[in-house]
């Protein structure tokens, strides 16, 4: 269902035709690398947060972690992820699947610096086997975010 929102997300910007489905697991960056023999890092990472009981989403470069204390720093609160089993109902996609495209209404999306390094970027298409292949200017023009934010640290 995921990947069905994600796809008409992307056909309304004219780049559905970039979703690749894979038949094995794109779920974690180890698994996306070698589905899409890329680098580690062109995986986008998205990640999802609740800042005072409202989700957001941060999307980081696949060889980067969040920092706490910058993370902290930036929203003022401890980090702290969405458990998996709320994911899909506050988010939109299930857990291996984020991704900044089609989510629910409300939901804040945040990209993190160690993105702007990057040509080119892997974020998911809303299922776990499943990507799409981006120039980072056109993942910036319709991730739909808010703002740039520094919260990462190098694995």
């Amino acid at each position: 269902m995921s990947l069905l929102k994600v796809r008409d997300y992307l056909r309304k910007r004219g780049l559905d035709d970039r979703i690749m489905v894979f038949d094995v697991s794109s779920a974690t960056v180890r698994d996306a690398s070698l589905a899409l023999n890329c680098k580690e890092e062109e995986i986008v990472k998205t990640l999802s947060f609740l800042v005072d009981d409202r989700p957001i989403l941060i999307a980081i470069a696949g060889d980067y972690k969040i920092d706490n204390s910058k993370f902290k720093n930036e929203f003022h609160v401890k980090a702290k992820m969405i458990p998996s089993l709320h994911v899909l109902e506050l988010i939109g996609h299930e857990v291996g699947g984020v991704c900044p495209f089609g989510v629910n209404d409300g939901v804040k999306i945040y990209l993190d610096i160690s993105l702007k390094r990057l040509k080119v970027v892997y974020p998911a298409a809303g299922s776990s086997n499943s990507a799409v292949k981006l120039t980072l200017e056109e993942f910036e023009k319709i991730s739909n975010f808010d703002k740039w934010i520094d919260v990462g640290k190098k694995i």
